[in-house]
């Protein structure tokens, strides 16, 4: 594995060859994950864009884009065909199950304005927060971060400038970055707005709110109810116009009448499913391609088309047809059942999202602050960083901070999934959403906003659910060509049995039926419905999943790497030995090697600088400092020359260890961390540090082993210290003495033998190795949550979650496969049985109305097998 240079994406060498994704230069081989980021490259190589031009295109800008009205994965693979080929777009994702866009554009050749004009012109939705004001005026809510609005002189700048625009109806700017705009959408626009608040000197960034999108699918659930509603009750006296012929039992009516009673009736029907007809034409006619509403829309208009046909002859009073032709019942039918399939399809898809839900409902609404002395309840949007808050009892922590007075015990599982309450003081860190159990207590806000640990967490959750696996781009393909094959078998079947002599009729029903029971929506939806319910159950459980496709790859890696400190020990070195050498005194050593390791940032001189200061030896600072990383520091104190460091810094300079190898060894042998202390060039004395191993450590690697998984731990110690401590935990294989800079290279040789790698880390240190693996897992720290080199972030710091992500991995990848099973099962059977294999051996005739429901429900139990994951339990 190696990384694209442009987009900074994991990229397979093998496969970047096979596509050509690759370009030589001064005799080495740079790949790309996409054809953009390869031309993009070479663009930069051998063209001269003017300065301003470059700008431009380096400066690429991602944004979400909430979609109301796709039906099938036909939609999405639409939306995203038609947008991929504008210029200025490079790269856009949609995903059916979501229902969102998640793209990629320059903002210097196109606007966000522009690209949901774009999505609208094709016939979907685009949600924006608007509403009707009293006057019947259409009114555009406009909400707003605005980075650098922090005061009210940047207020009353963004003011003058929105105040020379026409269209703005009203306002409402805070100093906390915010602002909620009301406009016409006749007079201006969202982008107009934006651009009056950047000449001013600010950037703006805009999103539907979460509560805007929940209203909007909550609307469009409504419209299906009432629109079932209508033809559920039409169709009972429909069945009763259309059947009862059928069955031996003659009507007080006349053909006319039954035929103009039926016309009526499958007419409103229609009216009540025209979503199918409008969104079926406006594909073929707009983006040239065929969806599930093509699909419903061809079936129920031939049958309607033919039934209306029969009809006007018997109007014209000619003999030769009677009601018992009409077919009208087919295509009314059919679009109650689609009706009530697409409505129970919204339901179970909102059951998808719930995980993200539960999130945004943790945020409390208010926080009381400490403003000018007086305590004051304030909206949670308006806190601002270094706001003192006061939580009570029974109450939610509004956002993340640090204790600065009391102390309390707090529930934090409802976001790490750990159920034993945290005990918390002055100077420890709280995260906002988490329930304050005892005590009370005052704190500083340190993150607000979208900075928060639990903002994080839903994006990262949102992003993940609308990012594609491997697996589903797959499908993606297919589908592609799976409407105009389905069409294609339609007419083949239709011609076939037209020309076999059985009849029009007979070849219309077959026509129908094939058109029908084909369901693209099953196969758009087994996998991100799958996906979605599975990046909320590692939510639930403090398990963070960066993308899908990482989700997908978890549960194939062959050998888990995990780095020692901070990862398999707590982190936390401490001073066990201090062995005093040609009589230097342990006091004297300690003095020596702290002041040395004052101003190192390594955790074994954070460990005797805090064993001086339990031993209350002063520290003056070092006249001079060096640092050797992975190996030492020396420094220079008044006249004394100090070095302190490992066995690699003392080979490196020159420095003779015989006459205390023996005592270095024993230390080692018993896992501990050696360092010697040279002052003014004379060995004085070694200091030993031990770190703890983790509770779950050793447990965790006993688990990963009946996975059968092959465990390597990677230290910087000495292979002695490393081999001791790794026959604690239980794991065979060390890579020892390896330097920060050198974990990756030892990641890439494993790799080169087949193996598919996963890293262990802290996601500081240990990036460039995180990166370089098949799959990063960083143990987060606190509430930082967004670490960009993990593909899994862990919110506990419990090694078991890694065995939890593997296996969610592999439950999650059951599902797909087995939602992608019956759904192609389901259309590898009823498409051969609709185009009637059957009918010659037993007779048997699928109706269309039966493939109707047969399609409806399709869908449904694709998304209720999803569904069924959220009885999982995690094997830990």
């Amino acid at each position: 594995m190696t990384i694209d240079p442009i987009c900074g994406m994991k990229v397979d060498e093998k496969e970047a060859e096979k596509k050509y994704l690759l370009v030589e230069k001064d005799g080495k081989k740079i790949y790309f994950c996409s054809k953009n980021c390869k031309d993009e490259f070479l663009n930069k190589k051998h063209t001269k864009e003017k300065p301003a031009m470059e700008e431009t295109r380096k400066k690429k800008e991602k944004i979400t884009i909430s979609i109301a009205n796709m039906h099938c994965s036909s939609c999405s693979a639409s939306i995203e065909n038609t947008l991929k080929i504008i210029d200025g777009i490079y790269e856009v994702r949609v995903n059916f199950a979501s229902e969102k866009a998640y793209i990629e554009f320059y903002p210097g050749k196109i606007s966000r304005e522009k690209i949901e004009s774009i999505i609208e012109k094709i016939g979907y939705a685009v949600i924006r927060a608007e509403e009707e004001n009293t006057e019947g005026m259409m009114v555009f809510n406009l909400n707003l971060k605005i980075v650098g609005m922090d005061n009210s002189h940047c207020i009353s700048v963004v003011d003058s400038a929105l105040n020379k625009l026409n269209g703005i109806i009203s306002k409402e700017l805070y100093a906390t970055e915010r602002a909620r705009i009301k406009y016409s959408p006749k007079v201006t626009d969202a982008e107009t707005i934006k651009h009056a608040i950047k000449d001013a000197g600010y950037e703006p960034l805009e999103d539907a709110t979460y509560d805007v999108i929940e209203k909007v699918k909550e609307k469009e659930v409504k419209n299906l109810k009432i629109r079932f509603a209508i033809a559920a009750i039409l169709s009972i006296p429909l069945l009763y116009f259309s059947m009862t012929p059928h069955i031996g039992v003659i009507l007080p009516f006349s053909d006319k009448f039954v035929a103009f009673a039926q016309f009526i009736l499958t007419t409103s029907i229609l009216i009540a499913g025209s979503i199918f007809f409008k969104r079926g034409i406006t594909a073929v006619l707009k983006t040239k391609t065929a969806n599930m509403d093509t699909l419903v829309a061809i079936g129920t208009g031939t049958a309607y088309l033919y039934s209306l046909a029969i009809s006007i002859f018997i109007w014209v009073g000619n003999q030769n047809y009677s009601a018992y032709d009409l077919y009208y019942e087919a295509s009314g039918l059919l679009i109650t059942f689609i009706l009530l399939g697409k409505m129970l399809e919204a339901f179970a898809k909102g059951k998808t999202s719930e995980a993200i839900k539960k999130l945004v409902g943790l945020q409390p609404k208010t926080a009381e602050v400490v403003r000018n002395g007086k305590e004051t309840k304030i909206s949670v949007d308006d806190v601002i960083e270094g706001d003192i808050i006061i939580v009570k009892p029974g109450e939610k922590i509004p956002v993340d901070g640090v204790i600065v007075e009391g102390y309390s015990s707090v529930d934090e599982s409802m976001l790490t999934g750990e159920s034993i309450p945290v005990e918390k003081s002055k100077g420890t860190e709280v995260i906002g959403a988490t329930f304050n159990k005892t005590g009370s207590f005052k704190f500083k806000a340190t993150k607000v906003g979208k900075d928060t640990a639990l903002a994080q967490i839903i994006k990262l959750v949102e992003d993940t659910q609308g990012s594609k696996a491997p697996i589903e781009r797959l499908v993606d393909k297919i589908s592609a060509y799976f409407v105009p094959a389905v069409i294609g078998i339609g007419l083949i079947s239709f011609v076939a049995w037209y020309l076999l002599g059985m009849g029009f009729v007979f070849a219309l029903t077959i026509f129908i039926a094939v058109i029908i029971i084909s369901c693209p929506c099953a196969l758009g939806l087994a996998t991100p419905t799958a996906v979605m319910v599975g990046t909320g159950l590692g939510a639930k459980n403090g398990i963070l999943i960066k993308s899908a496709e990482s989700l997908e790859i978890a549960h194939k890696i062959d050998i888990i790497v995990f780095d020692k400190t901070g990862t398999l020990t707590k982190g936390k070195p401490e001073v066990t030995d201090i062995i005093s050498i040609s009589g230097t005194n342990e006091k004297e050593i300690l003095k020596y090697a702290a002041i040395a390791e004052k101003v190192s940032e390594h955790s074994i001189g954070e460990a005797i600088t805090n064993r001086a200061k339990n031993e209350n030896i002063e520290i003056p600072d070092a006249g001079s400092f060096n640092s050797f990383p992975g190996k030492g520091v020396e420094a220079g104190y008044e006249s004394t020359e100090i070095l302190i460091g490992n066995r690699k810094l003392m080979k490196e300079k020159n420095i003779n260890l015989d006459d205390v190898e023996n005592e270095i060894q024993k230390l080692e042998e018993s896992g501990k961390t050696v360092v010697i202390l040279l002052i003014n060039k004379k060995i004085s004395g070694i200091i030993a540090i031990s770190d703890t191993i983790k509770e779950n450590s050793k447990e965790a690697i006993a688990m990963l082993k009946k996975m059968n998984k092959e465990v390597i731990m990677i230290t910087g110690d000495n292979k002695r210290t490393a081999i001791a401590i790794a026959k604690q935990l239980g794991i065979e294989k060390v890579l020892a003495d390896v330097l920060p800079e050198e974990k990756a290279n030892e990641i890439r040789k494993i790799q080169k033998n087949g193996k598919k790698v996963a890293m262990v880390g802290d996601g500081i240190n240990d990036a460039p190795a995180l990166v370089q693996a098949d799959i990063g897992i960083a143990v987060a720290s606190g509430t930082d949550v967004a670490i960009e080199s993990a593909d899994f972030v862990l919110m506990k710091d419990d090694l078991k979650d890694v065995v939890a992500a593997i296996d969610l991995s592999r439950y999650t990848m059951k599902k797909i496969k087995q939602n992608l099973f019956w759904a192609f099962l389901y259309n590898s059977i009823g498409i051969p049985i609709a185009a009637g294999i059957l009918y010659p051996f037993t007779g048997f005739l699928l109706n269309p109305i039966i493939a109707g429901a047969a399609m409806a429900f399709s869908s449904i139990s694709v998304v209720s097998n999803s569904l069924l994951m959220k009885g999982y339990k995690t094997k830990i």
